[in-house]
């Protein structure tokens, strides 16, 4: 390996992972409740969720760019794992389309547009409106990312035309395991299932490799073509990580029963089956190219059925840790849906469940601004993402349960927890507004005086025993912690206009920057509307749930 592949390689790992970054938050910004509900619709049975990635890595025609974006879309709270399961194996079918071209014309290569997403996508971006400004930053992380993928390819590339590489798949193909193992390493390499693929067809087509040969090094491709996912999921979420690890889970586990066929020869049996008839130099490549869909449609229909255990699996394989939270909901069960009574206590946990996560949100904002903590600004950032997922979520099952038969006061209670889900969604954002209130400070260098810093902390700790008391309302159905919520609720009112003139008073007398008076300002502001919006929640609990109540109670 030279220099000029190594620095190709790093290179093309740097535009991969900016590209895949660039990507995630233009569709995050994009989405909204439309985009997700789209996937939501379209992937809720596993069957269209295969089709989905079937049809969308034949247009592409590559699983690692399909993969990819399924990992974004995951990775922005856009897709659940299991629906991101699905997709995943329906790539793993549609690649296999690159193996019947190969047999009767040249590789098709996505990476030829790039460039041209690049340029249009970085022309939207300057000259376009919002909207249209967020699918530029899509279409140029696409762009990126595809550039990222043809560096990592080049970089290998001399390797297609040595000799030492064609005496290798030589030796290993005459051995199933070694066979399988070259499959995997240069699919690695090369970054490229179909670019495997295609050696194997064009070794086979010259007469370096027997079919019975080239059939391991088709399924050790498999296995190799995951690492794309891999490499996509680092940095990513938990649920990103755990998609990243099916995609492997389903190549893997597929590779080591459709092995043990193949040493029977049963799987050369069943291809003949097939298409009987001889093969010859003429139509080998088609052979491998069957060889190559067959395996990927049986591991399809043998996974199909047990998508939640590999759901389950992959969960086990990358367990949460301390810090990790869960994009998906925690209490709500469709089949409680039939019993409208038990859903609707789902859905009382679920919401107390959010207050949690919005709370992280906050606390983690906190910490990041007094600490001048970057990293506390991205963990804001991935639980506002958590809380916009919830709130989806949650408005979508009240929907569906709103639709049942309920009782007067159950219907009546609806509107009102939808409510209360959008004031939690509400406090993800001001999490998120004091997360980018950190970053400027840290940025700008802005220095806090101590008394500055000592009123922050006096409103924090008013604000923070409305989130214990709220916790406790939600949990437990407290009208008490509710009433001492609009009690701490006034506090922090007459405290914030306080803090207010006195920092005007610093300010005037120069003994605060005038910008770090202004995002101080800023700073309480978004902490008295959390605080707005927490006594929503305890005028919903002190009214049972019912607008009528709640009217009586803030009259």
């Amino acid at each position: 390996m030279n220099t000029e592949m190594i620095f190709q390689l790093i290179g093309g790992l740097g535009f991969f992972f900016f590209g895949m970054k660039t990507m995630s938050e233009g569709l995050k910004k994009i989405a909204g409740d439309k985009l997700k509900n789209f996937l939501h619709a379209v992937t809720k049975h596993r069957v269209y969720g295969v089709l989905i990635g079937t049809l969308v890595t034949l247009f592409v025609q590559s699983s690692s760019a399909t993969t990819v974006m399924v990992i974004g879309f995951v990775n922005a709270g856009l897709l659940g794992l299991k629906q991101a399961i699905t997709v995943i194996i329906g790539a793993n079918i549609g690649t296999t389309f690159t193996a019947w071209l190969v047999s009767s014309m040249s590789v098709f290569k996505i990476s030829q547009y790039a460039l041209p997403a690049i340029g249009i996508g970085f022309a939207i971006m300057s000259l376009g409106r919002t909207k249209k400004k967020h699918w530029g930053q899509v279409l140029f992380g696409f762009g990126i990312l595809f550039i990222g993928l043809h560096y990592m390819k080049e970089a290998f590339d001399p390797l297609k035309d040595s000799e030492s590489v064609k005496n290798i798949f030589i030796t290993f193909s005459n051995y199933p395991l070694l066979g399988v193992l070259a499959g995997l390493v240069f699919t690695v390499l090369l970054q490229s299932s179909s670019a495997t693929i295609a050696i194997v067809q064009v070794l086979a087509f010259n007469g370096v490799i027997t079919f019975d040969a080239a059939i391991p090094i088709i399924l050790g491709d498999n296995i190799g073509t995951t690492i794309t996912a891999q490499l996509a999921a680092v940095g990513a979420n938990i649920n990103a990580r755990r998609a990243a690890m099916s995609h492997t889970l389903f190549n893997v586990i597929g590779t080591v029963y459709m092995l043990i066929f193949v040493y029977l020869g049963w799987f050369s049996q069943f291809i003949d089956f097939i298409i009987p008839g001889e093969i010859t130099l003429t139509n080998i490549m088609f052979y491998i190219a069957i060889s190559h869909s067959t395996f990927n449609v049986i591991n399809t229909l043998v996974f199909l059925p047990f998508v939640g255990l590999l759901e389950q699996v992959s969960v086990w394989l990358v367990p949460k840790g301390e810090d990790s939270v869960d994009f998906g909901t925690q209490y709500l069960e469709k089949h409680l849906l039939e019993t409208p009574t038990l859903a609707l206590e789902q859905v009382h946990q679920e919401n107390a469940y959010m207050m949690t996560i919005a709370r992280k949100a906050v606390t983690n904002a906190i910490d990041s601004f007094l600490g001048d903590d970057l990293k506390k600004v991205a963990k804001v950032l991935e639980l506002e993402t958590v809380t916009d997922n919830l709130q989806s979520e949650i408005t979508q099952y009240i929907v569906e349960l709103s639709q049942r038969n309920l009782l007067p006061g159950e219907s009546r209670s609806l509107p009102v927890l939808i409510h209360n889900v959008n004031d939690l969604e509400r406090i993800g954002d001001h999490a998120q507004n004091l997360a980018e209130l950190t970053k400027r400070k840290v940025e700008d260098k802005m220095i806090f005086s101590d008394e500055a810093v000592k009123e922050i902390n006096l409103i924090w700790d008013q604000v923070r025993a409305m989130f214990e008391e709220a916790e406790s309302a939600l949990k437990n159905n407290d009208i008490d912690a509710a009433k001492r919520m609009l009690t701490l609720e006034k506090n922090i009112n007459t405290l914030e206009n306080d803090l207010k003139h006195a920092h005007i008073e610093r300010l005037n007398e120069g003994k605060c920057q005038m910008n770090s008076g202004f995002i101080f300002i800023e700073f309480i502001d978004n902490l008295e509307k959390i605080a707005d919006r927490l006594t929503n929640i305890a005028q919903s609990v002190i009214g049972k749930m019912e607008w009528e109540l709640i009217k009586k109670e803030i009259a």
